[in-house]
């Protein structure tokens, strides 16, 4: 007991589960990286022990003197990485771990700050959002509701990114509003000073087969973010006003080929505009996309923070958007929104920022001053704060 005190008085171990870390990540892999790395760059005092996979571990290029990278080869979602938790919590002798997710240990022997980032699972628990097998779809969301119900309750602190996401753990969990503390997202501001060259970014238009003007959507596929609808939406607007585009840009998944194959079905009864699938667009082409786009579509029905529109604002491109869940308090009045699934309210917001210019770049310049709100640094120095409070 006497060599545990001694420990914690020169400095404390603090665990995170980095297995998501960088891009191979997606979204959550990029909240991962940009906190991690500025978190040990504010704490040199404190041991870190960063627990990645094995693609991770290439991904991740911290080299520090109190940092230790660790690869964890168990998968997220596995029996085998709840059962090598608490081994590794006491091997490594932790004094707290952060899961920036909900999938934490069922048994977790030192103190525990869990993310959450949304309740898209308990508010779209819909086979459409699963490859599984109704069956196994059913014991995965099973699984789901106990780990996530498990993790609330024993986290010591609870890190949420928006006002909206606390308000739904406190109402679905019955937890302390002071448990919570919403720490906002960071935003990548290289966009701001990206090069601009107006031939490169015909060459690159005309790669992917995209001409302006066109409506732009860059992300998941996946049904609560509402892609068939705008597809439907595009079809009803194309009706009326021809020359236009809609661009879907997302890794060609599983949800992405439904969607195309739903794009195809409609083909064979109805006119459908000129509609682009480029599949993933690398980083350096999607400002391109961004810059050139009338528009950027956000019709999603649920986020817990709601980056990729953030991020079309950083390109000077103007934000149309649903009203629904956090959107209006993340992207406040530098976006035009619409009602949640509505057409008809879409539509018309469509047409007052297409045939207003002064309107359309008034959304533009809200839309950069929007953007500053939101930064890696705060976000991290934040979350520190929390890792103190709890140790």
């Amino acid at each position: 007991m006497k060599q545990k005190k001694q420990h914690r008085s020169t400095s404390l171990t603090i665990g995170i589960d980095a297995r998501l870390y960088g891009p191979s990540g997606r979204g959550l892999g990029r909240y991962i990286e940009e906190v991690t790395k500025r978190i040990v760059a504010l704490d040199p005092t404190n041991k870190y022990i960063l627990f990645l996979s094995p693609r991770s571990f290439n991904d991740c290029h911290i080299e520090q003197a109190n940092v230790q990278k660790v690869i964890m080869p168990q998968r997220w979602y596995s029996l085998a990485e709840q059962l090598v938790w608490p081994r590794l919590i006491h091997y490594y002798h932790l004094d707290m771990l952060h899961v920036p997710h909900f999938n934490a240990p069922l048994i977790c022997p030192c103190p525990l700050v869990i993310t959450i980032h949304d309740l898209i699972l308990t508010k779209f628990p819909s086979r459409r959002s699963s490859t599984l097998s109704p069956l196994l779809y059913w014991f995965k969301n099973l699984a789901y509701r106990i780990v996530i119900s498990r993790a609330v309750k024993q986290a010591k602190m609870i890190i949420t990114v928006s006002e909206f996401t606390k308000k739904d753990i406190v109402q679905q969990f019955n937890v302390p509003s002071e448990k919570i503390k919403v720490i906002y997202n960071g935003l990548s501001t290289t966009s701001l000073s990206s090069p601009y060259d107006f031939k490169a970014d015909r060459d690159i238009l005309l790669r992917y087969n995209i001409k302006a003007p066109y409506f732009l959507y860059v992300g998941s596929a996946y049904p609560h973010k509402n892609l068939e609808w705008l597809v439907q939406l595009f079809i009803k607007w194309s009706e009326e006003h021809t020359g236009y585009q809609l661009v879907l840009v997302g890794e060609h998944d599983y949800f992405y080929e439904r969607l195309i194959r739903f794009i195809a079905d409609l083909s064979k009864g109805e006119r459908v505009g000129d509609i682009i699938c480029p599949g993933f667009v690398p980083d350096e082409s999607l400002a391109t996309l961004y810059r050139q786009a009338a528009v950027y579509v956000f019709p999603s029905r649920y986020e817990g923070f709601g980056l990729p529109p953030l991020e079309a604002m950083s390109y000077g491109c103007p934000v149309l958007a649903s009203d629904s869940s956090c959107l209006p308090e993340i992207l406040g009045s530098a976006a035009v929104y619409f009602k949640d699934n509505d057409m008809e309210s879409a539509l018309k917001a469509m047409e007052k920022i297409l045939r207003n210019e002064n309107y359309r770049q008034r959304f533009i310049t809200l839309g950069l001053e929007q953007i500053k709100k939101y930064n890696w640094d705060d976000c991290a120095r934040e979350t520190l704060k929390i890792y103190q409070q709890v140790l």
